[in-house]
């Protein structure tokens, strides 16, 4: 929950309000250039977003008063706006990897598209890496630099960090076109005025390691997708720091002097690959080319927890995969377990996400209770346990005892149990409340605006009385004022009189 002042008082609100306060803003802002209301919408979130995030964002929509109709990955939206003008019409098998590098994420997604059907081979990418790791690293070395010149060190004051982090974002951009940017920052830190100046070879060398990671990345996304480098017909940039000319060259050279597709606007190009596919989904695409169906993976493997029994004793936490990474969704899987001990009457399932071996390595997503077995020895039972992923990505876990007949099925949300319906429905009034009391403190405020100002008449019998008072004022000042003769003879009064002075003291 975070805690935030609101009208005199402490509110707690959930991540998923937080995020429909966003999604409302969005929302009016549609609504204002369309002139008419919004109700449906496609939210693309990272490739990487797991299970319980994708719903929280489903949860959000809802609280803001929106239907979701699906929840897409920004690579897939991306290589939707990218086929459009490029779609294989002769049943040719078009590839693209999409190189997606944004402020806070970096995500690679190689895609195939043949006759209108996307279908996205592998992914991979890092959460933890993006743009604003790039200014990190500018700021570190302004703020060594700053310590090295002035002896002060301003890591301990949050207000010249936050000044001088703009002032890098702003260098960042400028080296996309320049080879040396500079900057200039008043009273930056104790009053001293800075000065900083970059160059682009400067940059580069800050942030090869975390260049050549992306690159890194690429291969292991060719690597999962089981193809080579050759095999890919274009390369689609996307995302604001894909801007910065190392990036592309690093790029062009691992994929041997291949032309890189700019012809997307970077910061757009997520944006209009949802907004075609919510057409596609409401049925207002009326352009050739247009009708297509998107197919979506899985981030990660999907398993259970399972024992290994070896001999006489059994070792507990192995991950059984269900679904590997990588698998086109929507999906149906299933495996076939048993009872791990005699005479079991219930088994414990334990869903989890990841690529370890070891359930310790891996996520927990959720666990439910299979009761009503009846009592056999290890092995006797037979259990089938079923993974269903939506298009949305959304996990449904269902495990039968084949015996009983008895079925228990878990929906996979988040850690706490997901947000219930009741709990939306209450966040739904508390917004609308919020809204209203926002809607009556402006016009509240509107009005009071409107009655401190003057009427027409006021307004220019006060400014008449303005330039009264301002003629008095300068009458006064003149009255006020010395001659020219008198202002000479007070002049030669002055000196006559240090003169006497100096006299008097017998000295300079």
């Amino acid at each position: 929950m975070m805690a935030v002042q609101y009208g005199g008082e402490e509110k707690h609100f959930t991540a998923e309000e937080i995020s429909s306060m966003i999604l409302v803003k969005m929302k009016e802002t549609a609504e204002a250039y369309l002139g008419t209301s919004v109700k449906n919408v496609v939210i693309t979130v990272p490739v990487y977003f797991n299970d319980s995030q994708r719903q929280a964002t489903i949860d959000a929509g809802a609280i803001a008063g929106l239907n979701v109709m699906r929840i897409i990955n920004e690579p897939s939206a991306a290589a939707i706006a990218y086929g459009l003008d490029k779609m294989p019409c002769s049943g040719e098998v078009k590839t693209v990897l999409i190189f997606d590098l944004g402020g806070g994420t970096m995500d690679v997604s190689i895609i195939s598209v043949q006759n209108g059907v996307f279908t996205v081979k592998a992914t991979s990418g890092d959460t933890q890496m993006g743009g604003q790791d790039l200014n990190n690293r500018m700021v570190e070395h302004f703020v060594q630099d700053f310590l090295k010149k002035h002896r002060s060190d301003i890591r301990g004051s949050p207000r010249a960090l936050m000044r001088l982090r703009t002032a890098c974002e702003r260098a960042k951009r400028m080296l996309s076109s320049a080879v040396e940017a500079k900057f200039e920052i008043d009273s930056l830190h104790d009053s001293i005025d800075y000065y900083g100046r970059i160059t682009r070879a400067r940059f580069e060398e800050l942030n090869m390691d975390l260049f050549r990671k992306c690159i890194k990345h690429v291969e292991k996304c060719l690597s999962d997708a089981k193809m080579d480098k050759s095999q890919i017909h274009d390369v689609v940039l996307v995302g604001g720091s894909t801007r910065i000319p190392k990036v592309q060259q690093l790029l062009q050279d691992f994929f041997d002097g291949k032309t890189l597709c700019k012809s997307i606007n970077p910061d757009e190009a997520v944006a209009y690959g949802a907004a075609v596919q919510a057409a596609a989904l409401s049925g207002e695409c009326d352009r050739k080319g247009q009708d297509f169906l998107l197919l979506d993976v899985t981030p990660l493997s999907l398993g259970v927890e399972v024992y290994d029994w070896r001999v006489d004793h059994y070792i507990p936490g192995v991950m059984s995969v269900l679904v590997p990474r990588n698998t086109t969704i929507p999906l149906k899987r299933e495996g076939r377990y048993t009872s791990g001990f005699d005479n079991q009457t219930s088994v414990l399932i334990k869903v989890y996400e990841g690529e370890g071996e070891w359930t310790k390595d891996n996520r927990l997503l959720g666990e439910f209770m299979l009761e009503g077995l009846v009592p056999a020895p290890r092995g006797v039972p037979k259990i089938i346990e079923m993974m269903e992923v939506e298009a949305n990505g959304i996990l449904k876990v269902t495990a039968v005892d084949m015996t009983t007949g008895s079925k228990k099925s878990i929906n996979i949300t988040t850690n706490k149990g997901g947000l219930s319906k009741e709990d939306i429905e209450r966040m739904v009034k508390d917004a609308e409340k919020y809204r209203s009391e926002d809607r009556k403190r402006i016009m509240k405020m509107k009005k009071e605006d409107e009655e401190g100002w003057l009427s027409k008449a006021d307004f220019e019998r006060t400014v008449q009385n303005g330039k009264k008072q301002v003629k008095k004022i300068k009458m006064e000042d003149d009255e006020g004022w010395l001659s020219k003769e008198e202002f000479e003879r007070t002049v030669q009064h002055a000196k006559k009189h240090r003169k006497q002075i100096k006299q008097e003291a017998g000295g300079p």
